[in-house]
């Protein structure tokens, strides 16, 4: 009897050996990112994974893949949901084929204002509004306010811009997305869709005459070497990346990791922000010093241009598929 016993605990011993090995595992998050390392959103991840590994002690171990090594932007979120990545953080414009109220800040409300005011929309009731759909359709977690890479502009090649009717007549390419594309045909302009890859190649053989983008983004291309001479800094909107972590990870993850997440995003993000916005003011120095000239609109300029876009906001509401409860929330939230 003593060794039938003994044979027993050895047995049952053996096999919970493994699942209690298994339980002392690190929890792994790989996340991915389809822009550079020197990109402030890749800035900013490396930063916060490293902090999220220390402050864990080592039982959260990250790992960045970056410039699309294992999805681009535009497949990733159909990655999170299938569980083929722990953690991203695509641009609201890439999803919103999935979430079209992810457009919210396109809207021209948004349109010239203080950064202060898109923060609060998206940090806030609206912002919550598009989360809960997003984690809803992705099954994926929002870590929380979502991180700036910069505002919007025109630029061009041969035309100047020293005001919003110097658009009207040219062909201008965007990132794609309905907003923009409308904003575009308000201005007078003629929508292009280049992919990205292809725009200095097409900007120096004159396939378009402008495009919307950002001074980082303009700057990190070397687009002055492609012909971009002009830009007309109006602020059109606030590009903004949303950090998600896979259900299937998140709930891997112990409360008091999940809580650990949750606020070592919450006491960064104001850094990160910062960290994008000098970014943002470093390449339109380097611009300048190339020879780009801008032209900054008044604040009577984009009022004026503000509110006729807003007379005119109804058919982007029904193109873009927005919900009647995000304009109301984002009316509501941007005030008068």
């Amino acid at each position: 009897l003593t060794r039938r016993h003994l044979l027993s605990a050895t047995a049952f011993t053996a096999m919970a050996a493994p699942a209690a090995l298994r339980a002392a595992e690190p929890v792994k998050i790989r996340c991915s990112l389809d822009t550079a390392p020197s990109h402030p959103r890749n800035v900013a991840l490396i930063d916060y994974l490293a902090k999220l590994e220390k402050a864990s002690n080592g039982e959260i171990k990250t790992e960045l893949f970056q410039s699309g090594q294992l999805f681009a932007d535009l497949n990733v979120s159909k990655a999170l949901l299938q569980g083929q990545v722990e953690m991203a953080s695509p641009g609201t414009w890439v999803v919103t084929g999935i979430v079209p109220d992810a457009d919210l800040v396109g809207l021209p409300y948004f349109y010239g204002v203080p950064i202060e005011i898109t923060h609060k929309a998206t940090a806030g009731a609206p912002g919550a509004h598009v989360n809960k759909q997003l984690e809803s359709k992705l099954k994926a977690h929002v870590l929380g306010p979502w991180l700036d890479l910069g505002y919007n502009n025109w630029y061009s090649t041969k035309t100047p811009l020293n005001g919003f009717d110097s658009l009207k007549g040219l062909k201008i390419r965007s990132s794609g997305g309905v907003a923009n594309s409308w904003r575009i045909k308000f201005a007078g302009g003629i929508a292009n869709t280049t992919a990205w890859p292809n725009v200095p190649l097409a900007l120096s053989q004159g396939t378009f005459d402008a495009l919307i983008s950002s001074d980082e983004s303009i700057n990190s291309a070397k687009l002055w070497e492609a012909g971009v001479k002009y830009s007309l800094c109006d602020n059109q909107f606030l590009a903004q990346y949303m950090p998600m972590v896979s259900n299937a990870c998140w709930e891997k993850l112990s409360k008091p990791h999940q809580k650990l997440m949750t606020d070592l995003w919450a006491e960064n993000i104001a850094g990160y922000n910062k960290g994008s916005a000098e970014s943002q003011a470093k390449a339109r120095k380097a611009l300048e010093s190339n020879g780009v000239k801008f032209h900054d609109a008044s604040a009577r300029e984009l009022a004026t241009t503000r509110a006729a876009m807003i007379d005119a906001v109804e058919p982007l509401i029904k193109e873009a598929k927005l919900s009647p409860e995000i304009v109301k929330l984002v009316r509501e939230s941007v005030g008068a």
